[in-house]
């Protein structure tokens, strides 16, 4: 068995020469926003979770992308309340967030 049950994949690629990235959204600032978050749910979360940064994921047309394992859903999000609504409706509740969804 896993230590984690789900992983969680912030891409935080910065591409060059002005190419569209997932950086160019916050993307850093917002996976540490997740880890917080994760963190300070604690037991309110099920299972095990691990918030990670990644390097390219190669969607940055639909950008900016996370993606949660072993589910492979990926998401999309803007703002803080995006996250949040991931966090509490997929890791906490098990249900994917269609209208993030990519």
């Amino acid at each position: 068995m896993s230590h984690f049950r789900h992983h969680v994949f912030f891409c935080c690629n910065q591409r060059p020469n002005g190419e569209a990235c997932c950086q160019d959204h916050g993307a850093a600032e917002m996976r540490a926003y997740a880890k917080d978050r994760v963190k300070a749910l604690g037991a309110a979360i099920p299972e095990r979770v691990r918030i990670n940064q990644a390097g390219c994921l190669d969607r940055c047309e639909l950008g900016p992308v996370l993606v949660i394992y072993p589910d492979a859903v990926w998401y999309t999000y803007v703002d803080r309340e995006d996250i949040d609504e991931i966090i509490d409706e997929h890791l906490v509740h098990g249900r994917v967030v269609e209208r993030l969804r990519v």
